[in-house]
């Protein structure tokens, strides 16, 4: 006997129009071959992974060392130390990352990825023009690092820098929009740059801003592999900001 299954109707982001909704997906995922995603196992895997986060670590100590100097210059200048904690965050952090089941090695991704990540090495470091006073750029530091910390509560071990499939994250953040980290750099990021306001920092956070756009674009096409993430989208369905993105 043949089991027949009734057609169902999917929307932009695939998903279903009747009642399953609230449940996963039946169809099977199936990766395509253009993602070139890789299975994060191996002898190769793990050396690539310890190398990555050495360098990782190197870049972040350099960058803490430079932030650190211009602060004892100029002990006032609090959104100084706070972008050294946001830089904590946003890679320190990922340096304890859990392996991930599968991870995106396209060009494309890597250059969002590791620019959206690394931005704060070319930041201007040195006084700017402050559109806001310090104290302002500060609050919103803090109100975005308090994000990022709630969202990386959320997430546990599962963040780093690639786009990578670390399994599905349902709970705290991600009941309100599906990429809150990036909300938490976003805010954290207005903060310093209103308070260092200059050239070279609106160029730097200006790509910075178009490299995580790209990156959660790269990161949701290789999660939608998943029938689960699947779900989870048509539940959540903002990104970043409501009605905006």
């Amino acid at each position: 006997m043949t089991k027949t299954t009734p057609s169902r109707e999917f929307d932009t982001e695939g998903c279903l129009q009747d009642d399953t909704i609230g449940g996963p997906a039946g169809a099977v995922p199936c990766a395509d071959s253009r993602d070139a995603v890789m299975p994060a196992s191996g002898l190769r895997e793990a050396s690539i992974e310890i190398l990555a986060r050495s360098a990782a670590a190197l870049m972040l100590s350099i960058f803490t060392y430079s932030a650190v100097r211009q602060w004892l210059a100029a002990p006032t200048r609090i959104t100084l130390l706070l972008l050294v904690v946001s830089a904590f965050m946003t890679l320190g952090l990922s340096l304890f990352a859990r392996v991930p089941i599968k991870r995106d090695w396209t060009p494309f991704a890597f250059i969002c990825s590791v620019g959206g990540t690394f931005y704060f090495l070319a930041v201007r470091l040195s006084p700017g023009t402050q559109l806001i006073p310090e104290v302002a750029g500060a609050a919103l530091q803090l109100l975005g690092i308090g994000w990022q910390l709630f969202a990386k509560v959320s997430l546990r071990r599962s963040f780093g820098i690639l786009p990578a499939n670390r399994g599905v994250v349902s709970r705290g953040a991600y009941r309100f929009v599906r990429h809150p980290m990036y909300l938490g750099y976003f805010v954290t990021d207005i903060g310093f740059l209103l308070a260092n306001f200059g050239i070279q920092n609106v160029i730097v956070y200006g790509c910075q801003f178009a490299l995580q756009v790209g990156r959660i674009v790269r990161e949701e096409r290789l999660l939608s592999n998943d029938e689960q993430y699947r779900a989870y989208r048509c539940k959540v369905r903002c990104r970043v900001i409501p009605g905006v993105f």
